[in-house]
C-alpha cells in the first residue's frame, strides 16, 4: 500500500517536467509566429541592417561617444559591427563564417573593450546565435534542430517592472554562464537575453583584466523593443545593449550601447568575405 503514494508522487514529477519542456516549446513556437509565418521566415535568406548608436561609460569612466553599428548575416553566418570614428576605442566587430569566429584586430590605434575581450573567450555566443537575436538569420530559436538547443521553462518573471515569460537556455559550449531569454506574454515578442556568469580563480578563464586573480560577475543584457512589421516580418528597431563587470574589488566596469535599426534589408547577395576579419 506504501508504495501507491511514492508511485504517484513520481508520476506527478515527471509530468511537471514535462509540462515545462512543453511550456518552453509552446512559447518559442508562439515568438516564432510573432516574427511571421513560418513561410515569410523561410524566405529570408539574408538580412543587414544598420543605424546609429550611442554610447556611454555608465560606471568606470566618463565616455560618451556616438557612432554607426551594422549586422549582417546569411543563415548562419553573421558579423556585428560597431564603429566610431575617432578615439583609441574605435568599437567592435565580431564576425562568423559558419565555422569558427573572427575578431577585430588589436593594434596600436585600436584596442577592444572590455566586453570585447570578454566575447572573446565566450564566442558561443556568436556561434550558437545568440548575440543580436532575431536580427540574425542564424537567431538560435530559429534554428533549433542545428543547435541541439536545450531549454527550460522558468515560469513568469517580473523584469524591470514587467511581467515576462522565462525560458532558460543551456549553452552547447563548455561555459557556466547562464542564459535567460525574455518574451511578452501577450505578443511573445523576444524583449530581453540576460548573459551572466561568476569566474572562480582557476577555473579555466583567460580573464585580461589585471583583477588579481579575484573572483568577477560578468553581466551582458540585451534589450529589443520598438517592433516594427516589414514585409511580413516582425523585428525590433530598438537595440539596447549593456555589459557589466564587476570584480570582488570593487573596480565595477559598465558599458551600455543603445541602436536603433534605421535600415533593414534583406535577400541580398553578400561576399563570403563580409563573415572573417583578416
Amino acid at each position: 500500500m506504501r508504495r501507491i503514494p511514492f508511485i504517484c508522487m513520481l508520476s506527478l514529477s515527471f509530468l511537471a517536467a514535462a509540462a515545462a519542456d512543453t511550456k518552453s516549446e509552446d512559447i518559442v513556437a508562439k515568438h516564432l509566429d510573432s516574427i511571421g509565418t513560418p513561410e515569410a521566415r523561410a524566405a529570408v535568406k539574408s538580412r543587414a541592417l544598420q543605424g546609429t548608436l550611442h554610447f556611454k561609460e555608465l560606471i568606470g569612466g566618463m565616455g560618451d561617444a556616438t557612432g554607426n553599428w551594422g549586422y549582417v548575416s546569411e543563415q548562419r553566418k553573421s558579423n556585428f559591427v560597431m564603429k566610431f570614428g575617432s578615439g583609441p576605442w574605435h568599437g567592435e566587430r565580431f564576425a562568423f563564417d559558419g565555422d569558427k569566429t573572427s575578431f577585430a584586430a588589436f593594434t596600436s590605434s585600436h584596442r577592444p573593450s572590455a566586453f570585447g575581450d570578454f566575447i572573446l573567450t565566450q564566442d558561443y555566443i556568436i556561434k550558437e546565435g545568440l548575440m543580436g537575436g532575431e536580427f540574425s538569420t542564424g537567431w538560435t530559436l530559429e534554428n533549433p534542430d542545428h543547435n541541439r538547443i536545450k531549454l527550460e521553462y522558468l515560469g513568469r518573471k517580473q523584469v524591470d517592472g514587467r511581467d515576462l515569460e522565462g525560458v532558460e537556455y543551456f549553452p552547447k559550449g563548455n561555459s557556466d554562464m547562464k542564459v535567460k531569454f525574455y518574451f511578452d506574454p501577450e505578443t511573445f515578442h523576444h524583449v530581453m537575453t540576460v548573459y551572466s556568469l561568476i569566474w572562480q580563480p582557476g577555473v579555466g578563464r583567460d580573464a585580461r583584466d589585471g583583477v588579481n586573480q579575484r573572483q568577477i560577475r560578468y553581466t551582458i543584457e540585451e534589450r529589443f523593443s520598438d517592433f516594427q512589421t516589414d514585409n511580413g516580418i516582425t523585428l525590433p528597431r530598438h537595440y539596447d545593449l549593456r555589459y557589466t563587470q564587476e570584480p570582488q574589488n570593487g573596480s565595477t566596469r559598465a558599458y551600455d550601447w543603445e541602436m536603433t535599426a534605421d535600415k533593414i534589408i534583406t535577400n541580398i547577395s553578400l561576399d563570403p568575405a563580409n563573415f572573417q576579419i583578416k
